[in-house]
């Protein structure tokens, strides 16, 4: 079974986050990492190839920098590696992006494609459905348990009540929650191994696509102004005075809670 696994950096969501001079995030600093549910569809590639052999090839459409996710992931035991860079890219929305991933794939042999089931620098969780419409293969979304049987690919899609079953046959791309596994840490042979591992670096005129289509230029969507986040604000305090449960109930229907 070959599985692609699509993986991104991201800023820290730990740290803060601040945007650029063109309204985009700002990736210039020092704390990008893997985006975090990345890391869970890196380990359910991997369990998935240990149960049924094949190999893990990691994609990432970024900047130079984004070698450094590149590598963890090839430490953690992926086999190989694309990344997509080109200055052209930058600006891109998820539409354009899914254009870059699409075309990215239309270059590999694959059964599977895994990814986090959303980023955390934007949140949209649609990439799943956009790579769905380009391809032709199944979407099945919010996984966290996967089960391959032959050419059929079954998961447990997760719910606020609990999950649904849904199945398709393969080729197929799935997108995992942080609820399928506990993502395994490189070790040392993995990271000296890494080091030895191909990484395939590919523009976009060696995908073949216009890149007038993509970047800021060719986005679907536009940041028109951006604000920062207000301090936060002293609580109001209920001075219960016999009639403190009736204050409260007030104020939270004020706030539209109740």
């Amino acid at each position: 079974m070959d599985i692609v696994v699509l993986v991104k950096q991201v800023p820290d969501s730990g740290l803060e986050r601040n945007l650029n001079a063109e309204k985009r995030v700002d990736r210039d600093g020092s704390n990008n990492v893997m985006g975090e549910l990345d890391e869970y569809a890196v380990e359910a590639a991997l369990q998935l190839k240990e149960q049924h052999d094949g190999t893990v090839t990691v994609l990432t459409v970024g900047p130079d920098q984004a070698t450094e996710t590149i590598r963890k992931v090839l430490a953690m035991g992926a086999d190989q590696a694309v990344h997509v860079s080109d200055e052209a890219v930058a600006g891109s929305d998820a539409l354009a992006t899914a254009q870059i991933l699409a075309a990215a794939l239309g270059r590999a042999n694959w059964d599977l494609v895994l990814a986090g089931a959303e980023s955390t620098d934007s949140g949209m969780g649609v990439m799943t459905h956009l790579l769905s419409a380009h391809t032709g293969a199944a979407a099945l979304t919010g996984a966290r348990k996967i089960e391959i049987d032959g050419s059929t690919v079954t998961v447990e899609h997760q719910k606020d009540n609990g999950y649904s079953k849904l199945q398709a046959q393969l080729p197929a791309i799935v997108s995992v929650w942080d609820t399928i596994n506990t993502p395994r840490y490189p070790s040392l042979k993995g990271i000296m191994a890494a080091k030895r591992k191909k990484i395939e670096v590919l523009s976009l005129s060696d995908l073949g696509v216009d890149a007038s289509a993509v970047g800021a230029a060719g986005a679907s969507t536009e940041v028109l102004t951006v604000e920062s986040r207000p301090e936060r604000s002293a609580g109001t305090i209920v001075t219960d005075e016999g009639e403190g449960g009736r204050s409260l109930a007030e104020f939270l229907a004020s706030e539209k809670f109740i």
